[in-house]
Order: structure tokens, then sequence, then C-alpha cells
């Protein structure tokens, strides 16, 4: 089974960033844009649909929560794209609360491996509170129906991103093999998370 999903894991996850480059740098709202950025959602629900049966079959509880932390944010980023109305269906609820829940799991599992000295609690505990931070910003939109008009916009922009910042961290922890290995979880957090903040005071002005 895994010789099966791996590979489709690999390949999803390289065409996702190659259309998340795509969206990024093309005209916002013309057909590039809008077509990388399908295609780029559709390739993170391949990547979701291929690590939660992976982290099952490993007992990997870290992918497990990671997977759902990185397709709800391309799922919010897509979602926010095409509800222009700013009215949250079941499914938003849903899955704004899987998210702010991932992150709780996260903060639960930063503790034990921080008793069992596993550096890996450093990134749980950055991406634990990422996830709880923009789960409830998304939850406080489709509460008080605010993500409309330039708010809509920053909250697809948001997500998007955040969903390109965990497949770049992906990729970088794969196939970069240098101690410790959190510096890598982190890394592109730290560099790409200043660039989504100007961004959207950018589109909030």
């Amino acid at each position: 089974m895994m010789q099966i999903l791996l590979p489709i894991h690999i390949l999803a996850g390289t065409i996702a960033l190659l259309c998340a480059a795509m969206a990024v740098s093309s005209e916002k709202g013309k057909k590039l844009h809008v077509l990388s950025g399908r295609t780029y959602f559709w390739c993170m629900v391949a990547i979701f649909l291929t690590a939660i049966p992976m982290s099952i079959i490993t007992s990997n509880i870290f992918l497990f929560l990671i997977a759902i932390f990185s397709f709800y944010l391309a799922f919010a980023g897509m979602r926010f794209a095409r509800n222009r109305k700013g009215v949250a269906t079941t499914l938003d609820w849903i899955a704004v609360s899987l998210m702010i829940l991932s992150g709780l799991g996260m903060w639960i599992l930063a503790v034990i491996y921080f008793s069992n000295n596993n550096s890996q609690n450093i990134p749980l505990l950055v991406f634990g509170f990422l996830a709880i931070a923009l789960g409830y910003a998304d939850f406080k939109s489709h509460k008080n129906k605010t993500a409309t008009g330039k708010e809509r916009l920053s909250r697809h922009l948001t997500n998007m991103m955040g969903g390109t910042i965990a497949v770049i961290t992906a990729v970088l922890v794969v196939n970069v093999d240098i101690k410790p290995v959190w510096i890598w979880w982190v890394l592109p957090t730290a560099l790409i998370t200043p660039v989504i903040f100007w961004w959207n005071a950018k589109v909030l002005k």
C-alpha cells in the first residue's frame, strides 16, 4: 500500500508546488491564476488522501495532524475564493473545528515529545499555535459573516499561502538532510510569514 500511496503523494506535492508558484506570480482573477489555484487545490486533496492512510499505516500521529493542518489551509483558501457572500456552510464549520482541534492535538503531542527529548516538539508548538490562530481567525469570519470584499481576499491569501508554506516545508524536510531537522520545519514559516503580513496589509489597504 505504501508503494502505491507514496509516489502519488510525491507527484501531487511536486505539481502543487509548481501550481502555487504560478498562482502567486500570475495576475489575480485571470485564467492562469484561477486554473493554477484549482489544480493546486486538487493536488492538496491528493496529498491529504494519501497522507492520512500513510500516517495510519506507520502509526505516525505527527503526519496525521500535519495532514489535517495542511489540507485545511488549501480548503479554506479555496472556500474564501468562491464564497463571496461570507456565509459559512456546515462543511466550513466542520473544517475549521478540525483545524483548531489539530492545533490542540499538536500541543499535546509536543508535550509528549518534549518529555522524550524529541526536538520535533518545536515545530509542533509552532504549527499548533498557527493552527489555533488561523482557525480562530476563520471562525470569527464565519461567525460574524465578515469574509466579504477585502477581508475575503485577505483570508483567501493567508490560507493559500499557508498551504504553500506547508508544501515547501515538506519538500525541504524530505530532501535536505541537515541536523537539527526541526529548523527545516520552521524556516519556511519564519521567512514567508512576514511576506503574508505585508501582502495582507496591501490588500486591506
